[in-house]
This record gives C-alpha cells, sequence and structure tokens, in this order.
C-alpha cells in the first residue's frame, strides 16, 4: 500500500478475507470494494472498471512498486508513447529474489489505458490484452510472497488443476510424448539457456517444481480425457 501512494486513488477489491485487510487497506487511505470471488481475470477486471480513472495500475496483494519503478511509471505517463506497459517483476523465493531462470524477468502487464486494455476471463495465469503496443519500463515490480514451502506447492497443486480445464476446453490432448518430454525441455529452457543455475539452490527447486507442474498438468489432463473415454 505505501508503494503506491503516488497514485490519484487506490481501489482495494476484497473477496471476504478476515485478517484485517480491509481495516489496514481503509487506513491506507483506500477504498475498499467487496465482491465474492470471480476468478482471477475476471476479479481483476472488475477492479479495473471500478477506478475512477482510465489509467489503472494493477497489483496483487504480496507486490510492490520499487522506487524506481515508480519514477519510470511517472515519466511514461506524462506523455505516454502507448496505451499499455509492461515491466519486470522479480521474484522472492525461498529468501532470495531470483534474478534469472523462470522468475526473471517475468514480464508483466500491468499499467495500461482501460479504453485499449483489458484482463483476460482466464481461470488461472490471466493476463492483460491490449489492443496497442507495449510499452516497456526498465525497473522491477517486487513479488515478495510471505507463503511457505508447504502453501505454495498446495496453490501449484490448484493452478495445475485449472491449467488442465483450460487447456481440455481449448480443444487440446496430453500424450506419453508431453508428460515426458515438457519437464525435460522446461529445464533445460530455464536452468541452463536462462541461467537459473546462478540463483544458486532457491533457482534450482523454483525450476524443478516449475518442471513437475508441466508434468502434472498434462497428467490431470490424461486422467480427464481417460475419465471421459470411460463414460462413453
Amino acid at each position: 500500500m505505501a508503494s503506491v501512494r503516488f497514485a490519484d486513488e487506490i481501489v482495494v477489491v476484497d473477496s471476504g478475507s478476515t485478517d484485517g485487510t480491509q481495516a489496514l487497506a481503509e487506513r491506507y487511505g483506500a477504498r475498499v470494494i467487496q465482491q465474492d470471488w470471480l476468478g482471477f481475470g475476471p476479479q481483476k477486471q472488475f477492479a479495473v472498471e471500478a477506478a475512477r480513472h482510465d489509467w489503472v495500475l494493477c497489483l496483487d496483494a504480496d507486490e510492490r512498486v520499487t522506487p524506481a519503478l515508480q519514477a519510470a511509471i511517472e515519466n511514461a505517463l506524462q506523455a505516454p508513447s502507448t496505451a499499455a506497459f509492461r515491466f519486470p517483476r522479480c521474484n522472492r523465493f525461498l529468501g532470495r529474489y531470483l534474478k534469472h531462470g523462470e522468475g526473471y524477468p517475468d514480464w508483466s502487464l500491468r499499467l495500461f489505458d482501460r479504453r485499449q486494455a483489458h484482463w483476460s476471463n482466464d481461470a488461472v495465469h490471466e493476463k492483460v490484452e491490449a489492443s496497442c503496443a507495449i510499452g516497456e519500463l526498465k525497473a522491477d515490480l517486487l513479488h515478495d510472497s510471505a507463503e511457505s514451502l508447504a502453501s505454495y506447492l498446495t496453490k501449484q497443486n490448484r493452478y495445475t488443476s485449472l491449467a488442465a480445464d483450460m487447456a481440455l476446453a481449448a480443444g487440446k490432448r496430453a500424450s506419453f510424448g508431453r508428460i515426458a518430454l515438457s519437464p525435460l525441455v522446461r529445464f533445460i529452457k530455464f536452468y541452463f539457456i536462462r541461467q537459473g543455475f546462478r540463483d544458486g539452490l532457491p533457482g534450482l527447486i523454483h525450476i524443478a517444481i516449475g518442471c513437475f507442474n508441466s508434468m502434472m498438468k498434462y497428467s490431470k489432463m490424461l486422467e480427464r480425457q481417460n475419465s471421459d473415454a470411460a463414460l462413453r
């Protein structure tokens, strides 16, 4: 909240938290709106539409704007060269900000004119879809999740289930090749080509979990495919 005090207004959309989030947000001067959970993309689009201004900056509760990013945003908005900007997100994992591999630069489109961009309706891995060119700001957004490794894995299990459902709905199918090769290709890409090894043990664990997630997504797709075939 403190990192976005430069904004003309702060809108917080809460979906029934019970940990004091609402009161804390109001103390920071935020306008708090209650909305039952709609799904990742729709919930964020709800927040965008609730804003009083057309230019919006979208953040999750575990993200914060660095002073360098604030300066870059303010400079870009003085005379916008386009209606949407992305910037690198730096992810903290097991006590370390990852600067390589899958964890960085993790380009995130979060600053945009809502008249030319909007959040997708995706159940997971939601993204901003823009009808204009995408500009880039060379300053980091920090993702500083305080969750434990156990809760992180629980969340990833939920995400792979949602991703499997989305893929099947889009007409995609799992196969032995995808289940066997997707983790291997992912590991080579992020650990060696994108130099994830430079992030030490946290980087290795982060990429290993990502590879496992890829395998699990296709495995869950195969499970659903076999279940549907058995019902025919």
